[in-house]
């Protein structure tokens, strides 16, 4: 008995895939001149044996990020969403939507209106319920997964994005694992949830965002097709279901501590300086683990306003605005979100002008080439 209950089937039969230790809660960013120490809290997967949902084994934090700024990539991914979805004739002409959007911000709302469908008024019964990212965040998976599809119509379409699973663990993406995200999902484990509230998936949609994210279109009847199916098979293969195969996450968590503290004091050896960018909540539980201060990094520059004279949970690293990593001309610029780089390249081009590098923080420390130099090597076959 581990004391483990499954948040979505009551299941007491589990196991422990993953196991981060003790970690300040990742949303929550103390004043920079607060001294600390943070105050920290268990982090671990548990793997259900009964639905096979992975989920946060406990989370006594409660909710504190400030509120980010959307990335480009984010925007960019919603809006082919919902052109996918409505080109595949699942968005009614007219009608209601009802979104459960996530707390890190992003919504469909204005795509959707612009194709005709109104915001649901409090209480009403819409054509439409989006749920993108949202679902994950509620400690109560059951209960949740019920609410919203007690808000939709005889014949309407429930709409679940998500970061698959499979894809966490084909990208070695441990460090999904964090505070205040309660439940991890694999294709055939919420096609299995949905059933067992009355639906069906009917269709899935697949996106490259954050290494691998499942769109799922459900309804009260109908049949999966051929693409949820293939996406179900695949994610099976995968091991999705097989704790032994999730677990491997731990030794890339070990991995990713271990190569980022080497790289960072192999560059602070050669006397280069190195800051970061993009103070998100997946990085706290990396730079805990690798052991990283402001001794070590800095500072770490992100774009949004409200986490600015704040400093990153467990490691003191103040975070600053971008215009400060330009004036401190870094050596490199170590980046914890790589969707990001496009957008950070495009409106920090200071940085590689004045003979800084960007690197990729994970899986392991990668510089990642200028643009020119990139496009020589996709010309001569070269990674």
């Amino acid at each position: 008995m581990n004391g483990v209950i499954c948040r979505f089937c009551r299941s007491l039969e589990g196991e422990i895939v993953l196991d981060l230790g003790q970690q300040p809660a990742c949303d929550h960013f103390p004043p920079v001149g607060d001294p600390g120490p943070d105050p920290t809290y268990p982090l671990r997967m548990w793997l259900c044996a009964g639905c096979g949902l992975a989920q946060l084994a406990e989370d006594p934090t409660a909710p504190d990020e400030p509120r980010g700024r959307e990335p480009n990539a984010l925007v960019e991914q919603a809006a082919d969403a919902v052109a996918r979805v409505a080109g595949a004739g699942l968005l009614p002409h007219a009608g209601a939507v009802a979104e459960y959007g996530s707390p890190h911000g992003g919504s469909w709302l204005g795509l959707l209106a612009d194709r005709g469908l109104r915001s649901a008024r409090p209480g009403e019964l819409a054509d439409v319920v989006i749920d993108c990212f949202g679902l994950m965040h509620e400690a109560d998976q059951a209960g949740a997964l019920a609410a919203r599809v007690a808000r939709l119509r005889a014949g309407g379409v429930l709409l679940l994005q998500f970061h698959s699973l499979a894809a966490i663990l084909g990208g070695g993406q441990w460090n999904a694992l964090r505070h205040g995200h309660c439940a991890y999902y694999a294709t055939p484990v919420l096609a299995a949830m949905l059933q067992a509230v009355g639906f069906t998936a009917r269709t899935a949609f697949r996106f490259p965002l954050y290494g691998g994210t499942v769109l799922l279109a459900a309804t009260r009847d109908g049949a999966p097709d051929d693409a949820v199916q293939a996406v179900i098979d695949a994610e099976l293969a995968a091991g999705v279901r097989t704790a032994g195969v999730v677990a491997g996450l731990q030794r890339e968590a070990e991995a990713a501590a271990s190569g980022l503290a080497q790289w960072v004091a192999a560059e602070r050896v050669a006397g280069r300086l190195v800051l970061g960018y993009s103070a998100a909540s997946r990085s706290v539980a990396l730079l805990c683990l690798a052991g990283m201060t402001s001794e070590f990094l800095p500072a770490i520059a992100d774009a949004s306003p409200s986490k600015r004279g704040l400093r990153m949970p467990g490691t003191g690293i103040p975070v600053v605005p971008p215009a400060d990593l330009v004036d401190a001309r870094p050596d490199a610029v170590l980046l914890f979100v790589p969707d990001l780089l496009p957008e950070a390249r495009a409106m920090l081009p200071q940085i590689e002008a004045s003979g800084g590098t960007w690197v990729l923080a994970e899986p392991r420390p990668r510089p990642v080439p200028p643009p020119h130099l990139a496009s020589e090597q996709q010309a001569d076959g070269r990674p």
